[in-house]
């Protein structure tokens, strides 16, 4: 099974504030050029899943008319960092993170591996799924999680070699992945 990981385009929000799980907003004028290109690209029957926060679901909306929304595919929850300027939090609270990347809990939301474990449970889920391709319209969370497993790998291995890692995705970045041979 191949994979089409696309991150949302950029959000309605000032710069410097995070928003992990906060349900932000994304402009018209930018995601109608992303969903033009990719409707030609793929065939109507291709299935499409998305995190159910509107910066993902307008555009799989867009890209077919009922998209399987998955909470599992939601980025990162900040718990009370959520919609805070990164410069109002605590310096050592970001430090403490930064320590332990892997188990704390931002702002008392999810770590990594509680990602992680979201993540691997939908990967189980779609495992059986008889279709060669998949659209998954996501984070950049997500998509650092998904592009980083390999067969066999425990949440904790998964979220160490991410929070190990400089991957990066920019506002409507797609990537491709083989996941299921």
């Amino acid at each position: 099974m191949r994979l089409y990981l696309l991150r949302h385009t950029k959000p309605v929000i000032a710069a410097g504030v995070c928003y992990g799980q906060s349900d932000v907003a994304v402009r018209e004028e930018d995601f109608l050029p992303v969903v033009a290109a990719l409707r030609r690209r793929w065939p109507d029957g291709i299935p499409v899943y998305a995190s159910p926060l509107q910066r993902c679901a307008v555009l799989a909306h867009q890209l077919r008319g009922q998209p399987q929304f998955d909470p599992r595919l939601m980025e990162l929850n900040f718990g009370d960092w959520e919609m805070r300027a990164w410069d109002d939090i605590p310096r050592h609270a970001i430090d403490a993170w930064a320590a332990s990347p892997t188990i704390y809990q931002p702002g008392g939301g999810e770590s990594a591996f509680d990602v992680a474990v979201r993540v691997l449970s939908w990967l189980e889920d779609i495992r059986d799924l008889d279709a060669p391709e998949i659209l998954v319209v996501c984070h950049a969370g997500v998509m650092r999680m998904l592009n980083s497993w390999q067969d066999g790998m425990s949440a904790m291995q998964l979220a160490e070699v991410v929070c190990s890692s400089q991957q990066t995705f920019d506002y409507a970045e797609m990537c491709e992945l083989l996941v299921f041979e």
